[in-house]
C-alpha cells in the first residue's frame, strides 16, 4: 500500500482535481526521496521522528510555513488512509506539532501621510471634493467598515451629541463618537448637498455625484484614488483605513478594549493584531534609538 493506491483513492473516492492530486503525489514523492536518501528508509518505516527532520528541512531551506503545514496536511492524509487500511497501528503523525503561520501584521497609513492628505491635499470644489473628504475623514476618524458607511443614514448622524449610530456585522448597533473637525466637514457638506439640489432626495448620508445612494464600489474607487496620490501602502482601500484608525490609536495610547468596542469586534482576537503593529513601531523605536542596538 503506497502512494498510487493513495491517489486512486483520493481520484476515485474524493474526487478530487488533477491539480490537487499532482500536488499530494508530489509531496509525498518528495518526503519519500528524503526518507531514502537520509535514512535510507521507505514510506512503510517512517516514523515522527523523521517527520520532524523533513518539516525542519522545510524550514532551514526557507519554505513558507504555509508550504509546509500543506505539506504536512497530505501526510496527515496519507498516514490516516494507511491507518484505515491496517498499514499503521500507530500513526507517525500524531505527535507531530505543524509549525505556526506567522501572524500577517494589519497595513496601515503613516501619520504623517494621513496628515498630508487631509490637511495638504486640494479637493474639487463643491458638492463632490466636500463629499469625498466627508467619506476619507469618517473612515479615518471612526474605523467604520465599508458596508457601513454606505448604509449610514442621515437619522444615524447626531451632530449635537457628536456621535453617529452605525449598524455593524449580526444587526449589532454601536455608538461611535465623532470629532469635531468631522462634525465641521458634516456641516460643511450638508450645506455642499442643499445647494446640489440633493437636500431631501435621500434618506442616506453619502450620496454619489447624481445624487443617489452611495455604493461600495463607488466608495471603494474614491478612497483608493486619494490614497494613490499620497500613500505608499500596498492596498489603498477603505478597510485600510479602518487599520489605520485602529493603529493610530493605539500608538497614542487607546486601550485597545475601547478600539474593539469602536470597531465592533465581537472578541478582543480579531482586534489583538493591531497591537503587533504597536510592538513593531516599538522594535523599530528601540533598535534606532539604543547606542547597543
Amino acid at each position: 500500500m503506497g502512494i498510487a493506491e493513495f491517489v486512486d483513492y483520493l481520484k476515485n473516492e474524493r474526487r478530487l482535481s488533477l491539480h490537487t492530486l499532482r500536488a499530494y503525489q508530489n509531496d509525498l514523492e518528495e518526503f519519500q526521496a528524503f526518507l531514502s536518501e537520509r535514512f535510507n528508509a521507505q514510506l512503510s518505516d517512517a516514523a515522527s521522528v523523521h517527520i520532524r527532520f523533513w518539516l525542519s528541512s522545510l524550514l532551514q531551506n526557507k519554505l513558507s510555513t504555509r508550504s509546509i503545514n500543506r505539506k504536512n496536511s497530505t501526510l496527515k492524509s496519507f498516514f490516516k488512509f494507511l491507518e484505515i487500511k491496517g498499514s499503521f497501528k500507530v500513526n507517525p503523525i500524531d505527535k507531530v506539532v505543524s509549525p505556526k503561520n506567522p501572524r500577517k501584521l494589519a497595513d496601515f497609513v503613516p501619520e504623517a501621510s494621513m496628515e498630508k492628505l487631509l490637511k495638504d491635499l486640494e479637493f474639487p470644489e463643491g458638492f463632490q471634493g466636500v463629499r469625498d473628504r466627508l467619506i476619507l475623514e469618517t473612515f479615518y476618524t471612526t474605523g467604520i467598515r465599508l458596508s457601513e458607511i454606505v448604509n449610514l443614514r442621515r437619522r444615524d448622524i447626531d451632530i449635537y451629541s457628536s456621535q453617529i449610530k452605525v449598524l455593524g456585522k449580526g444587526n449589532k448597533e454601536r455608538i461611535i463618537p465623532v470629532l469635531p473637525s468631522l462634525i465641521a466637514t458634516i456641516k460643511e457638506y450638508y450645506e455642499a448637498r442643499r445647494d446640489e439640489g440633493y437636500d431631501n432626495v435621500s434618506e442616506y448620508f453619502i450620496l454619489t455625484d447624481k445624487g443617489k445612494k452611495a455604493y461600495p464600489k463607488f466608495v471603494y474607487r474614491k478612497v483608493n484614488f486619494y490614497l494613490s496620490t499620497t500613500s505608499s501602502v500596498n492596498k489603498k482601500s477603505p478597510h485600510i483605513l479602518r487599520h489605520t484608525f485602529a493603529t493610530h490609536m493605539l500608538n497614542n495610547g487607546a486601550d485597545i478594549n475601547a478600539i474593539k468596542e469602536l470597531l465592533g469586534h465581537t472578541s478582543l482576537a480579531a482586534t489583538q493584531v493591531y497591537s503587533h503593529n504597536t510592538v513593531e513601531r516599538i522594535k523599530s523605536i528601540y533598535k534606532q534609538a539604543h547606542p547597543k542596538a
